[in-house]
């Protein structure tokens, strides 16, 4: 059974915030459309954006819970946080 996760307002407006961003969706769609974890590099080939720009909205979003972090070296892999975004869902679906 998934743990069940309750969002506190400040991370409410942080993911709201997040998500508010065109861009950093698009991203979020992309990272979790796949099965396993994205690498940077993946992320990259389909965003038109500089690197910097990526690691900015990847930090976001990291910050706001929605997505993970794996770190290997230089290299990073991110994998969406599906039991943050799913109580997010459910906050929303409570309005």
């Amino acid at each position: 059974m998934a743990k069940r996760i309750v969002l506190s307002e400040d991370q409410i407006h942080s993911i709201s915030k997040a998500l508010a961003d065109p861009r950093r969706y698009e991203i979020l769609k992309q990272i979790g459309s796949q099965r396993c974890a994205l690498s940077c590099t993946d992320v990259r080939e389909r965003q038109p954006i500089s690197a910097a720009t990526l690691s900015h909205h990847i930090k976001e979003q990291a910050k706001a819970g929605l997505i993970s972090v794996e770190r290997e070296g230089k290299f990073a892999k991110f994998n969406v946080q599906r039991d943050v975004l799913q109580a997010y869902l459910d906050h929303l679906r409570s309005i």
